[in-house]
């Protein structure tokens, strides 16, 4: 039979409450949206779709092309993991490579 070990007098949080906890902690997380390279996208294609979706001016979106075409990738947007879910399926609409994931990943 399994030795018990009896805790007296510590308190621990319900599962409700860590649950809780957990869903604002994630909910606060700042998510990215990244952009990524692929063979089949014009570089001018991508620079219109980061003007015409993200409202970036044109230098703008030219810099974040241009990372995208240099170093694979750019981010394009952060926020809460909805919104880049949201970003993510635009970017896919446009045709092009786009994840999402948690800013302290990136």
């Amino acid at each position: 039979m399994a030795d018990t070990i009896e805790l007296t007098g510590v308190e621990t949080p319900d599962t409700d409450e860590r649950t809780e906890q957990w869903a604002q902690t994630l909910l606060q997380t700042p998510w990215i949206t990244i952009v990524w390279n692929d063979p089949v996208n014009l570089m001018s294609y991508v620079e219109w779709v980061f003007r015409t979706y993200f409202g970036f001016d044109k230098p703008e979106a030219r810099r974040r092309m241009m990372m995208v075409h240099q170093e694979g990738r750019a981010v394009v947007a952060t926020g809460t993991r909805e919104e880049m879910e949201r970003h993510v399926v635009a970017m896919h609409g446009y045709g092009l490579w786009a994840t999402l994931q948690k800013q302290d990943e990136a």
